[in-house]
């Protein structure tokens, strides 16, 4: 179990569904990997963040991204 936290407080775990706002739009998927180690990181090969933590998902447009955990709703426990 993580203990990586959401924009709201929500501990986010793998396969929960998280959005972020991105360029007037947003980002929104099902979690797949949540990032803690720096070296692994910078080999995601995903759009977004170099530095852990980081929130791994594939967005509504079927491209791989990754964001910080502090940007992120957890759709699934917060409304």
């Amino acid at each position: 179990m993580s203990d990586i936290k959401s924009k709201g407080g929500a501990t986010i775990e793998e396969g929960d569904t998280v959005s972020t706002p991105y360029r007037g739009g947003k980002h929104e998927g099902k979690v797949e990997q949540i990032v803690t180690d720096d070296k692994e990181a910078q080999n995601l090969g995903a759009k977004g963040t170099n530095h852990a933590p980081a929130v791994v998902f594939t967005d509504q447009n079927n491209k791989k991204v990754a964001h910080k955990p502090g940007t992120v709703t957890d759709l699934d426990k917060e409304s």
